[in-house]
């Protein structure tokens, strides 16, 4: 357990500027700053793409996005798949905000919503694969 945390640390969060293009990364695939930046105009919010270009960089740096030259355009990727990078975003919620309880984290998030057939059915499969473990 203290590896794996010693591990998660190693990787830094994003910021919620860095998620954004880590977001637009992850839906589609290997892109140029000028992608994510026109993208981020459209769906996001406005932004400079001088300042996208930058972050970006600031990201390679951080170890977070991953650059290749071999082109004329640069094309960026996100370094991690999105599901790690949630995963240690959701374990820093828990730990902070719910003192390391998952299951106070469910029932905030379910407390006083109803939900669907389908989504008791998926909470009742990951209940019963809890208990295979």
């Amino acid at each position: 357990m203290i590896n794996e945390n010693l591990k998660k640390k190693q990787v830094q969060e994003p910021t919620k500027s860095e998620l954004e293009i880590l977001q637009v990364l992850w839906q589609f695939g290997p892109s140029t700053t000028r992608f994510v930046n026109d993208y981020l105009n459209q769906h996001t919010r406005p932004v400079i793409y001088m300042s996208t270009l930058k972050l970006m960089q600031i990201m390679v740096e951080k170890g977070l996005l991953t650059k290749d030259e071999t082109s004329s355009k640069h094309i960026y990727s996100a370094a991690q798949e999105a599901s790690k990078t949630k995963g240690i975003l959701l374990d820093t919620i828990v730990d902070r905000i719910f003192n390391g309880s998952a299951s106070d984290l469910v029932m905030q998030l379910l407390g006083g919503k109803k939900l669907t057939p389908e989504e008791k059915k998926i909470f009742e499969a990951l209940i019963k694969k809890i208990d295979q473990e």
